[in-house]
């Protein structure tokens, strides 16, 4: 073989050897359809490929769209935090304002509570004031038997009025006794007491040299406490400081 019989062969060779390429028979260029083979688009056509590198290109641009508006999105997630945060700011106000008013109505009940409890027991212990109211007037008559009997010269000397002021005055101590005791009606002397007006009752008044102040001579009526409370007044007679004054002048 000739050395231009070999070069032709050789020349020839790669053309017999090269696949023929499918092509839109416009005569697109073979490397065309190489490249597209390289890069793993498989067997398709150039309009085709430019079809897809657009929309890659574009559906880039979105995402590059959506990358820088990311700002604004933060802006906004950061407006909705700082409104949340004042939300959680203005409930916990308002959650502290109901507490302190639950604990203003709890402190109202208990002392309502207390005070119910107090006049209910008041109640109690009061009621039977009016009835103590009248029998005190009975305790009063004994008190006058009483001293009647020790001012008679001529019932002390008879043995049976002896006996007989022996009875009514321990009927006497006796009923004031349970009174006292079951009832809590209190029967209080105010003679040398000074004189108190939640506590007598200033039925005379007399001036006198020997006081300084006010003072109860004798009692007429003795008081009485039912529980600590004066449910009737001692009906007395005052001396008044004074009475030296009025002499001199």
């Amino acid at each position: 073989m000739s050395e231009h019989q070999f070069n032709a062969a050789d020349s020839e060779s790669p053309k017999e050897s090269m696949p023929e390429m499918p092509g839109d028979g416009a005569g697109e260029p073979a490397h065309m359809g190489e490249s597209h083979a390289d890069g793993g688009f498989g067997d398709i056509s150039g309009d085709e490929f430019l079809k897809e590198m657009l929309e890659s290109e574009e559906s880039a641009g979105l995402f590059g769209e959506s990358e820088s508006g990311g700002l604004p999105d933060e802006l906004e997630a950061g407006g909705k935090g700082a409104e949340l945060e004042a939300k959680i700011a203005e409930l916990e106000a308002q959650l502290a304002e109901t507490r302190e008013q639950l604990l203003r109505k709890a402190a109202d009940f208990e002392n309502f509570r207390k005070r119910m409890s107090q006049e209910k027991q008041r109640a109690i212990d009061f009621a039977n004031e009016s009835l103590l109211l009248d029998i005190i007037p009975i305790i009063d008559d004994f008190e006058r038997a009483i001293q009647s009997a020790d001012a008679s010269a001529e019932l002390a000397e008879l043995p049976a009025g002896k006996a007989m002021l022996d009875g009514i005055s321990m009927i006497e101590k006796r009923f004031t006794g349970q009174l006292e005791s079951k009832w809590g009606l209190r029967r209080f002397v105010s003679a040398g007491e000074p004189f108190d007006p939640n506590f007598h009752e200033a039925m005379f008044m007399e001036k006198s040299p020997d006081v300084e102040e006010p003072t109860v001579m004798e009692d007429f009526a003795k008081g009485y406490t039912l529980k600590d409370r004066v449910i009737r007044s001692a009906k007395v007679k005052v001396l008044m400081p004074g009475g030296r004054e009025g002499a001199e002048s």
